[in-house]
C-alpha cells in the first residue's frame, strides 16, 4: 500500500478505467484474522501543486481505443511529484459525457499521507479538470463512487479515528463538476461498497452498502441503506455467511419482477457467497435477506503476493441485465481466483438464470496459456 501509482487514466470507448495500484484495504491471516492498512503512516505534509514541476501528460490512442491521464493541471499537464491509486468512477446516466472519478490522492510521492482526490469531464473523458481533494489535510481512503438516476454524484470515503475505529461519510455532488456538499456519516468500515438504484422503480434513489464485518465501526452489523438520497443511513445489520471483500448489484426487473431487487456478493472462506434481498427497495421495510448461496468459482480470493504483495489480487463482483432467462434478468459473478494446479491466478466467471438460486460451471475468461497473475478482474 506504501507504492502509490504514479498517473491515472481513463480509455475509451469501452470506458476501462486503467490503474497500475497495490489496491484492497485489507487481507485475512492463515489464521484468518483481516490485515488491515488503512491507517495513516506519514503525517499530513502540504505539498501545494504550484510548487511542483510538469511534464507531458499521458495519453494514448489506437484504432476507437484512447487513454488520457485524468490527474492534470489546469493546461492539461502531468504534475511532477504527486500520486494516486485505487479510482473509482461515477457516470451520469442522462448524460455520459460527464463523468466522475475519485482515488487516493498523494500530494507527494514522499509521504504516504492519503486524501479523498477527484477529477471529472464533461466532454466525454477527452479532457479532464482535476480540482484537488474533498478535505486538504484530512486522512482518507478506499474512495467508492456512483449515480442516481438524476445524475447526481455520490462519494463514499473511507476515514479512521484511533488506529482502529473504521467509518464512512457520502459527500454528494448534483453533477459533475459542481462542489461536493460537507458530508453524511455513512456508518461503515474497512474495504467498503457501494450503489445506487438508477432503475425508476419503487426504490430509484436507494443507497446501498457493506463492507468488511470485522473492522466494522456498527458491528456485528456491516450493511446500511439511504432511502432519502443520503440524508440519512440506516442502523447496521448483517449479511448472511458474512460476505468481504465484494461489491453489490441493483437489478433492472422485467416481466412479472418488479426493479430493485438487491444482491451483494463476498469471499466466503474458500468460496463466494451471493446473498438476496427482495425487499430492500422498500422504504418502510427492514432489509430482509431472502437468500444467500455458495458460488464455486473454481479458487479463492488470494492476497499479499505475485503483483501486489501488499493487497489484494481480486475483489468480488456481481451484475445484473435484462436477458431472457425466467427471471427476466441474468446475475453474473465475476474475481480473479487462485485456482488449484501451478496457474497462480485467473479471471472467473458465474452465471444464474433463476435470480441467484443455482450457477453454472465457472468459465475461465483469460485464454493465456496459463502460470500469469490475471489480476483484479472487474465487471
Amino acid at each position: 500500500m506504501k507504492n502509490p501509482t504514479r498517473t491515472l487514466r481513463i480509455a475509451l470507448s469501452l470506458l476501462i478505467l486503467v490503474a497500475i495500484s497495490p489496491a484492497a484495504a485489507e487481507e485475512r491471516s492463515p489464521t484468518g484474522i483481516p490485515y488491515q492498512n488503512e491507517v495513516p503512516d506519514d503525517p499530513y505534509v502540504a505539498s501545494p501543486r504550484a510548487d511542483h514541476p510538469r511534464s507531458p501528460a499521458k495519453r494514448f490512442t489506437r484504432d476507437s481505443f484512447f487513454a488520457v491521464q485524468v490527474n492534470v493541471d489546469a493546461l492539461g499537464q502531468n504534475i511532477v511529484g504527486d500520486a494516486a491509486n485505487e479510482p473509482s468512477i461515477a457516470v451520469d446516466p442522462t448524460d455520459p459525457d460527464k463523468m466522475v472519478i475519485g482515488w487516493r490522492q498523494f500530494d507527494t510521492i514522499t509521504s504516504n499521507f492519503r486524501q479523498a482526490g477527484y477529477g471529472y469531464t464533461i466532454d466525454g473523458g477527452q479532457t479532464w479538470t482535476f480540482p484537488g481533494v474533498i478535505e486538504p489535510g484530512i486522512f482518507r481512503s478506499d474512495p467508492v463512487l456512483d449515480s442516481d438516476s438524476q445524475g447526481g454524484v455520490y462519494y463514499n470515503s473511507l476515514t479512521v479515528e484511533n488506529e482502529y475505529d473504521f467509518f464512512c461519510d457520502v459527500f454528494r455532488s448534483p453533477e459533475a463538476g459542481q462542489p461536493w456538499d460537507s458530508g453524511t456519516s455513512a456508518q461503515g468500515g474497512d474495504k467498503q461498497w457501494m450503489v445506487i438504484d438508477k432503475t425508476g422503480g419503487v426504490g430509484d434513489g436507494h443507497i446501498y452498502s457493506f463492507w468488511t464485518s470485522y473492522w466494522s465501526i456498527c458491528g456485528p452489523g456491516f450493511f446500511t441503506r439511504s432511502v432519502d438520497d443520503g440524508d440519512s443511513y440506516e442502523d447496521c445489520i448483517a449479511i448472511p455467511d458474512d460476505p468481504y471483500w465484494g461489491t453489490l448489484a441493483v437489478a433492472p426487473g422485467s416481466g412479472l419482477n418488479p426493479s430493485g431487487m438487491l444482491y451483494t456478493v463476498g469471499a466466503y472462506d474458500s468460496d463466494l457467497v451471493v446473498a438476496r434481498s427482495f425487499n430492500a427497495r422498500y422504504a418502510g421495510q427492514a432489509v430482509t435477506w431472502d437468500l444467500s448461496t455458495v458460488v464455486d468459482l473454481g479458487g479463492f480470493i488470494d492476497s499479499r503476493t505475485g503483483p501486489n504483495p501488499g493487497g489484494l489480487l481480486g475483489q468480488a463482483h456481481v451484475a445484473t441485465a435484462f436477458s431472457a432467462d425466467p427471471g427476466g434478468y441474468g446475475v453474473y459473478v465475476l474475481c480473479s481466483v487462485n485456482p488449484p494446479g501451478s496457474d497462480p491466478l485467473d479471471v472467473m466467471f458465474a452465471r444464474s438464470s433463476n435470480r441467484g438460486v443455482s450457477w453454472s460451471a465457472p468459465v475461465r475468461v483469460n485464454n493465456d496459456p496459463g502460470n500469469a497473475w490475471q489480476w483484479f478482474g472487474t465487471m
